[in-house]
């Protein structure tokens, strides 16, 4: 199972949020928050590549990058991974210490019970 590093999760980020985009592109986000240089971004785009975790098109020029893995599956291994490592597989402590170190909105609070209600619902 493919696990980004931090700075290939940062640059899927950017490819889910916007589709397919050049080095250029990507560079003039990630280079100025992360401190990063354009190689540094052309040559995470190239491990990405090798490891199947982006798609280039050389047909073009520049060539464009697109993301190859789902978010979904990303975030997925990474959250299951982390309940396992961090929380030794206890779900509600991951929740009960996200909860107590951020603030929760009324809104996002709402949409936790509505989650709860819905898994209960399909658990009965």
């Amino acid at each position: 199972m493919y696990r980004p590093t931090e700075a290939e999760l940062a640059i899927l980020k950017l490819l889910w949020q916007r589709g397919p985009s050049t080095v250029h592109d990507l560079h003039a986000t990630i280079g100025p928050a992360r401190g990063v240089g354009y190689t540094t971004v052309l040559k995470t785009l190239q491990i990405m590549t090798q490891k199947g975790a982006v798609s280039r098109d050389a047909s073009r020029r520049p060539h464009v990058f697109t993301a190859a893995v789902e978010r979904s599956s990303i975030e997925g291994g990474m959250v299951s991974r982390m309940v396992e490592t961090v929380f030794g597989g206890s779900v509600s402590n991951m929740m009960a210490r996200a909860l107590d170190d951020k603030p929760t909105s009324p809104e996002e609070l709402a949409e936790l019970r509505q989650l709860l209600n819905r898994i209960e619902g399909e658990d009965r």
